[in-house]
């Protein structure tokens, strides 16, 4: 094989290249051509990188839920009656935090994510005729439900539940009212708050 001649045709710059008695056409490499296309497939890389980043960033978030009691410590405890103004309870016994939206030191719910989230509170109480079992579930300090029982002895009990569309940022707790009480036991743990993060919006 030898290198014949070069020479321009319909303004490309060609290579005249003899092997074998045939004469073969090929087109020279324009550098700085195939160095701006290197460029763009890096930026698309780095963009695909950013997005794949993102992702994971956002499914590690969407992993919310969470479940706890009143107390941990062994025996009855007795919470209230408070006085004056709401109090809110501190559910300190946690069976799952996954992704760590619920403090035990205050209580209070954080949403990590804008999403629809399910919770749901039981509580027990004493019965007492001087003092009923009321304890409220807040979305930033706004009433959404109560779970309430009364009756002059025995045991008292009372759950419920909602679906809460909260933006992130948003705090869900509940409160025990004023004059009311609740009770718990750190071996078969009556009162529970718990929640989950249903699908993103």
């Amino acid at each position: 094989m030898f290198l014949t001649c070069g020479f321009i045709s319909s303004g490309i710059s060609l290579v005249k290249v003899s092997t074998q008695g045939q004469d073969l056409l090929s087109p020279q490499i324009n550098i700085l051509d195939e160095l701006g296309k290197i460029k763009t497939l890096e930026q698309t890389m780095k963009s695909m990188e950013t997005e794949l980043e993102r992702l994971r960033v956002e499914n590690k978030a969407s992993k919310v839920a969470f479940s706890a009691s009143l107390v941990s410590s062994h025996g009855p405890h007795n919470i209230g009656p408070v006085f004056g103004e709401f109090h809110t309870l501190v559910y300190n016994h946690v069976y799952l935090n996954t992704g760590n939206a619920y403090d035990s030191n205050t209580g209070i719910f954080t949403a990590p994510i804008r999403g629809v989230y399910a919770f749901r509170v039981f509580s027990k109480a004493h019965g007492d005729p001087e003092k009923a079992l009321t304890a409220g579930l807040f979305k930033n300090d706004q009433h959404i439900f109560s779970t309430h029982a009364y009756q002059r002895s025995g045991f008292i009990s009372s759950s419920n539940g909602v679906s809460l569309l909260l933006e992130k940022g948003h705090e869900v707790k509940v409160n025990l009212y004023p004059r009311n009480w609740i009770f718990d036991n750190g071996e078969h743990h009556h009162s529970t708050f718990s929640g989950h993060l249903l699908f993103q919006m």
